[in-house]
């Protein structure tokens, strides 16, 4: 008997299913394996022996995941120590993969799952062990190194130009001048702010400032930003990541300081609140903000196409090539056009991606530090292309869950 696992750790994304089901039908399709498992909420549900049987259940239920958004499988936010710390878990890992003849266990995830992979194979060796581990990666962040680009990315991207793109025209039905603020994701990196980018009409862009944290946040410069641009034009819409930070290196939202609750405690909100709050201060009547937050990687209705078949095609090339891909390795995405887009699958180990960050390119952001470039605009575009084709029940989308 030979098994495979395969598991989600991390916060999950409109496609990450998609490459779990990747793997699912392309074995279905070879029979490499004789069973595919599910590991439960990531490699915390293997240590606590939470494992289903996917080549068990009716295979139209379980495919109907390719169209479903977040973590079919569930999961974690668990890093695991190294060996010398928790050696205990490790074994147990090893007896839960021993238990249910695990010969391969893939790994969907982003940084801290590829340093899963690579510690999980390294003690493989220490153990004499020939179970493979293979990384596929996902993060709408796009924070991840040496690859192009990663899945799930797209589709955030898609949902945040098509939202700064909507919500400009509602901004601009009054004569009154006036400010919209959209928070993005992105603690680290500007990928996700920078996709807005896209949001054109007439190919003009509709969003007139972008923020991202590559760039040191001047309040300052900021406020004549933003006045400079309502002496031009009635509405001013603005998309500012997250993890914006001061030249100091500290997070933007944690700077306001204009109220305080009925304990004498400082309001906090996310950045966009911030902003509001700084604008309104600084004379600007009529702001609004909104922040993203998970909408921007669970909306399904708003993905990629592109972005889906990409994911479900590194995991299909993940299984299919399961026994040349060495353990500690995974599957990434390589652009090799981008008119028109063309990409391939390439394979790198896993210690070139772990615990290392892939910012925004210096060079792709304005001498103002207040915008992107065509650069930019150009290299986002291709990964939001293509409609979801998502079965819809009722007049809403039809989803499935299997845990």
């Amino acid at each position: 008997m030979k098994n495979c696992l395969i598991a989600q750790s991390g916060g999950p994304t409109s496609v990450i299913n998609s490459s779990c089901i990747g793997v699912f039908e392309k074995n279905l399709e070879l029979n490499i394996f004789d069973n595919v498992y599910a590991g439960l909420n990531g490699i915390e549900g293997i240590l606590n022996e939470n494992l289903s049987n996917l080549s068990k259940m009716d295979p139209k239920i379980v495919s109907k995941l390719k169209y479903t958004p977040a973590s079919g499988l569930g999961s974690c936010r668990y890093k695991l120590k190294d060996i010398d710390i928790c050696r205990d878990e490790y074994l147990k890992l090893f007896e839960v993969f021993k238990k249910y003849d695990i010969d391969t266990f893939f790994y969907i995830g982003g940084n801290d799952s590829m340093d899963t992979v690579k510690k999980l194979s390294k003690v493989g060796v220490e153990l004499n062990s020939p179970i493979k581990f293979i990384g596929i990666p996902k993060t709408i962040d796009n924070d991840l190194a040496i690859m192009d680009h990663t899945p799930g990315y797209g589709s955030a991207a898609k949902f945040i130009a098509t939202t700064a793109l909507e919500n400009s025209l509602d901004a601009n039905v009054y004569d009154t001048k006036n400010v919209f603020i959209i928070e993005s994701m992105g603690r680290d990196t500007g990928w996700l702010a920078a996709s807005a980018v896209v949001a054109r009409i007439d190919n003009k862009p509709v969003v007139d400032l972008i923020y991202l944290p590559e760039v040191p946040f001047d309040k300052v410069r900021f406020l004549e930003n933003v006045k400079n641009k309502l002496e031009q034009k009635n509405t001013v819409v603005i998309v500012v990541s997250e993890g914006l930070r001061d030249k100091d290196g500290n997070f933007v939202s944690e700077m306001n300081s204009f109220g305080s609750d009925k304990f004498g405690h400082a309001q906090l909100g996310g950045v966009a609140s911030y902003l509001k709050n700084l604008l309104k201060h600084s004379g600007v009547k009529k702001v609004r903000a909104v922040e993203l937050s998970t909408l921007q990687r669970c909306s399904m209705h708003y993905a990629s196409q592109t972005d889906i078949d990409e994911a479900y095609n590194l995991g299909a090339y993940a299984l299919e090539n399961s026994k040349s891909i060495e353990s500690g390795h995974m599957v990434a995405v390589k652009r090799t056009s981008t008119t028109p887009y063309k990409s391939e699958i390439f394979t790198l180990h896993t210690e070139l991606v772990a615990n290392k960050v892939k910012y925004f390119p210096k060079e792709w952001i304005n001498e103002e530090g207040n915008n992107v470039t065509e650069d930019a605009y150009n290299y986002v575009l291709p990964l939001i292309l293509g409609q979801p084709k998502i079965q819809y029940e009722n007049g809403l989308p039809s989803y499935v869950s299997i845990r």
